[in-house]
């Protein structure tokens, strides 16, 4: 990946390896956009984007990705959206629909087309598989450091985190199993795979930036 031209940065990550908050700080470093999955489903749902009204925004204008960004200030980092936590995000994945699927790639097409940024969600891997210039990146966690995440971050009990932790883990793969034909585990899907076992974020954000150059 060349970080002087146009880039997409892609991040998978397992719940509670801090892989979200390792792909804020490398944005921040790189001074890119960060965007996640439960941004993207947020905004196709409040503003009802389904492929057909995409389609509509496309044909009335030749920049509606910029109208649309100044419509809801993301660019600006004024997010006018209300981003689940990590108990409603998990709630919410069974009624992902094909439909929003479709949606939610349309628009992490445009957001790679128009600027350089950081894409973390369970498929934005398969999605941008193609693009010229992408880095691919799994980042995971030992079972215990992820449970104990959850326990500090959401005052989960240690029962509530390992069982939500395998629900995520089985309805995630199940997704990307469902519209990629692939496992979210499988290391080929990836350049880089990375463990936050023993790391902070930010030493994980600094060796990306690292092994980028």
């Amino acid at each position: 990946m060349n970080k002087n031209e146009k880039f997409v940065i892609t991040i998978n990550r397992e719940l509670g390896s801090g892989g979200r908050t390792v792909g804020e700080k490398l944005a921040a470093k790189l001074g890119v956009p960060f965007y996640d999955k439960a941004l993207i489903k947020a905004l196709t749902k409040k503003y009802n984007l389904t492929v057909e009204e995409i389609e509509k925004l496309k044909g009335r204008s030749h920049s509606w990705w910029a109208d649309f960004m100044r419509v809801v200030s993301v660019g600006q980092g004024i997010i006018d959206v209300a981003i689940p936590s990590y108990a409603s995000i998990h709630e919410s994945y069974p009624q992902t629909t094909g439909e929003m699927f479709r949606a939610e790639k349309e628009i992490l097409e445009e957001i790679a087309e128009e600027e350089s940024c950081i894409i973390a969600g369970r498929t934005a891997f398969f999605i941008m598989k193609d693009h010229p210039n992408r880095l691919s990146i799994l980042i995971h966690a030992p079972m215990e450091n992820r449970i104990a995440r959850l326990m500090r971050k959401q005052g989960m009990s240690r029962e509530e985190a390992e069982k939500t932790i395998k629900k995520v883990d089985k309805m995630r793969e199940n997704y990307v199993n469902k519209y990629t034909d692939t496992s979210r585990y499988d290391t080929h899907n990836y350049d880089l795979v990375i463990s936050t076992d023993g790391k902070t974020e930010e030493e994980v954000a600094d060796m990306i930036l690292q092994y980028i150059g």
